[in-house]
């Protein structure tokens, strides 16, 4: 049985052991004896992370340096770096303060929370080289509602007055201005944060229900929400990630060389016992699979608990679970990259932010859902090499920055991906702007509580 256990360990792996494993009675030897053989993987993958950590971290200080030839290999036509300036012209609408920043000064939380893109993309707007004041030279219009900001105590959005807010905003515009109506929207974006997108709800079933708002069917939708062939996934739309606080997490980091000691974390519920009473609905049963098949293995650190540490166990660990909630994006995924945990993805047909520019295949794992008992093989199977290469991709600038919402913003950042995406989108097809009189949407479209007035 020793003979067995020896000669399934490649030559890769008895190196990462350690040099004991060449002794007659070397440590790493009885340790294989005593183990099964995930457990012998999962200490070779820390050993090899742990070698190369000092490295990894100098490495990531030359790129930084060498910041203007960047580029990611992998990424669909390397585009991380694209600078949008030049390329688009985008004039920004100057709404009443009711649908933006007066809803902001009632409730500063909307700063702070993963849905606050919509206030940061705004804001970049406002200071951007991009930004026109001539609405007749504009590529695109860019309309600022603030659909989550309105929050109840526990900090949680409000979506239900969130349709009427839109479809107020939308009908201001198209009065005060010629533009929507020529196109009926196809040169305008929103920022749509909330779970399910433009379908305002945060149960999955209620948001496929009601469905994109309809005066919204011609626009380009910003939003965290991305499901392949999905209701509240608009075609065209552009995945953005949800907002994490650079700056809290850079006051966080951890000295350059901390080892990554843990093999695989998670913090977060398994069940939703209040909105899923019977179980089976919460995460479709990848996290209560998660909780039932690892809770005892001495590879997986893994807790409902958050403590005050979490970012800091983060930067300790080599793999970081991202699995789907009740919606399949989470925060998770941001701080996983910005501090050096290899995502793994855990939420069966999700797009990604800015699939186009990031490379996200090389950087992270994806494991289905019905394949969550077999999570630990799967990633005891990953080569220490395969790890290697994506933590130091995973220590590139440029992936970091284009998954937060910096301000000021700079170059790369989230905010930058989306104006190449839609700089990608230009120039605008023969199908964009109607015929003097046509129209196409339909203004009384939508549940009856929808069409009250805001």
């Amino acid at each position: 049985m020793k003979q067995a256990q020896e000669s399934s360990i490649s030559p890769l792996h008895q190196t990462l052991l350690g040099e004991a494993w060449e002794g007659d009675t070397g440590a790493a030897k009885g340790l294989a004896a005593s183990m099964n053989m995930r457990q012998v993987f999962a200490i070779a993958i820390l050993a090899a992370t742990a070698a190369a950590v000092l490295f990894l971290g100098s490495e990531a200080q030359e790129v930084k340096q060498d910041h203007h030839t960047e580029r990611i290999s992998g990424s669909a036509g390397n585009v991380l770096e694209d600078d949008p300036v030049g390329r688009l012209k985008v004039y920004v609408y100057d709404l009443p303060a009711r649908y933006n920043t007066a809803l902001l000064e009632k409730d500063p939380r909307c700063l702070t929370h993963m849905f606050a893109a919509e206030v940061f993309v705004h804001r970049s707007l406002l200071s951007s080289a991009v930004r026109t004041l001539d609405p007749e030279e504009a590529d695109w219009f860019f309309v600022p509602v603030y659909t989550t900001c309105d929050l109840t105590s526990s900090g949680h959005p409000m979506p239900f007055d969130s349709p009427r807010m839109m479809r107020g905003a939308i009908r201001l515009v198209a009065e005060r201005w010629p533009h929507w109506n020529r196109s009926e929207g196809a040169d305008h974006f929103f920022v749509t944060p909330h779970d399910f997108g433009a379908c305002f709800h945060f149960k999955e079933e209620k948001a496929v229900a009601r469905g994109i708002l309809p005066l919204l069917r011609r626009a380009t939708l910003v939003q965290t929400f991305g499901q392949r062939r999905h209701a509240c996934l608009k075609g065209g739309s552009i995945t953005v990630p949800p907002y994490a606080p650079p700056a809290r997490m850079e006051a966080r980091r951890l000295p350059p060389g901390t080892p990554r000691s843990v093999f695989a974390y998670f913090r977060g519920l398994f069940y939703d016992a209040g909105n899923d009473p019977e179980g089976g609905r919460y995460a479709r049963g990848a996290r209560a699979s998660v909780w039932e098949n690892f809770r005892s293995s001495p590879v997986f650190d893994i807790s409902a608990e958050r403590p005050a540490t979490y970012y800091e166990d983060m930067q300790r660990a080599v793999f970081c679970l991202c699995p789907l909630g009740w919606a399949p994006w989470s925060p998770r995924l941001v701080e996983a990259v910005v501090f050096g945990c290899i995502p793994v993805v855990i939420a069966d047909g999700i797009v990604l932010p800015f699939a186009d520019a990031i490379p996200w295949a090389d950087v992270g794992v994806f494991v289905a859902e019905e394949d969550v008992p077999r999570l630990d093989t799967i990633l005891t199977s990953i080569p220490p090499e395969v790890v290697l290469r994506k933590q130091r991709l995973l220590a590139s600038p440029a992936v970091k920055r284009a998954v937060l919402f910096p301000q000021p913003a700079q170059p790369g950042d989230a905010f930058h991906q989306i104006l190449n995406g839609l700089a990608r989108k230009l120039p605008h097809g023969d199908g964009v702007f109607l015929r003097p009189g046509q129209t196409v949407l339909n203004w009384t479209a939508g549940p009856p509580g929808d069409l009250k007035p805001w």
